[in-house]
């Protein structure tokens, strides 16, 4: 299917000389560094998992080997995906970018809008990342499994850290976010990156509920305990929150934007993985003029990457909200 390019202008004013598009996703998962990232990935890699039983026993004179050492794995399969836009620089002649063009018949891509498309291209393809790196499914094209699915069809994954979810709200944000964090291991509790990750929807609600004014559930859900403080963390209301680190219960809490609403994963940073073959790859945007390739007058905008996200040890970690089809 060919790409369509739909300009609709009018010569009444001057030309701001900007494009504006509508706000995009922030991709903050790899930006800030919320997953390990392995790169120079090419087909797949091995995640070698080590599992030690009771190795300590009592002492006796003789060397007696006991215990089992157990080396399983999962594979990291990064999945290849592209852009393949084209436009026909003939479009423009009729625009206010017309001058920016030349006057040879033999038309330029308007710079300004070059400059615009491929950095705007760039961000739509991380703002896609981001949601599939959480939620995506590879059954849909330009996505690969996420987290969120790769889960929800692991039968290994422990049904006390199978959280059921609820719609969250300022009300009972705590008490739920209460229950992943009594539910995360012993071994993994006080690590020092352990995160819980969650949707936007719950983080909002978690940073209105710190301010004060919300009544709280118990962890029961059945009743009202009070609210927290009449002003909130330190006294000041609703304006305590500054785009800090938030926490509960000791635990880091990572705002996963790709997260689906009241969707939450509580694991280790080096429990999740991200794979790709260069991550330049996700900041490379080509604009290939084709006038001297095959005499038309079309421009074509292509990119290329491979992505795909993997874990490690599906017992470290908790899910909220996400069912499991395979226990």
């Amino acid at each position: 299917m060919a790409t369509t390019t739909s300009i609709t202008t009018t010569y009444a004013g001057e030309f701001a000389g900007q494009y504006v598009a509508a706000a995009l996703l922030e991709a903050n998962t790899l930006a800030k560094g919320g997953i390990t990232i392995k790169p120079n990935v090419k087909f797949k890699e091995v995640l070698k998992k080590v599992s030690v039983d009771d190795i300590v026993k009592d002492a006796s004179c003789d060397f007696d080997p006991t215990s089992t050492i157990t080396l399983t794995e999962r594979i990291l399969t990064p999945e290849e995906q592209q852009v393949n836009l084209q436009i026909c620089k003939k479009d423009f002649a009729s625009d206010w970018e017309a001058v920016q063009m030349g006057y040879s018949a033999y038309h330029n891509v308007p710079p300004s809008f070059a400059d615009f498309i491929l950095g705007h291209i760039a961000a739509k393809v991380a703002e896609r990342t981001e949601k599939s790196i959480w939620a995506g499914s590879t059954a849909t094209s330009g996505q690969f499994d996420g987290f969120s699915t790769l889960l929800a069809a692991d039968a290994d994954l422990p049904a006390a850290q199978e959280i059921a979810g609820a719609t969250i709200t300022s009300s009972n944000v705590v008490a739920e976010l209460g229950k992943i964090v009594d539910a995360i291991p012993d071994t993994l509790y006080g690590a020092e990156d352990l995160y819980i990750y969650v949707s936007q929807n719950i983080a909002r609600a978690y940073i209105r509920a710190l301010g004060g004014f919300a009544a709280v559930q118990n962890v029961a859900g059945d009743e009202n305990v009070g609210s927290i403080g009449a002003n909130g963390v330190g006294g000041q209301g609703t304006m305590w929150y500054q785009n800090g680190g938030l926490e509960i219960d000791g635990v880091k809490i990572f705002v996963a934007n790709g997260l689906a609403s009241n969707d939450a994963i509580a694991t280790t940073k080096s429990n999740l993985f991200f794979g790709t073959g260069l991550i330049a790859d996700h900041n490379e945007v080509k604009l290939l003029d084709m006038a001297d390739l095959d005499g038309s007058q079309n421009a074509r905008i292509v990119m290329r990457f491979t992505a795909g996200v993997q874990y490690a040890n599906v017992e470290d970690i908790v899910t909220y909200g996400i069912p499991n089809s395979a226990n």
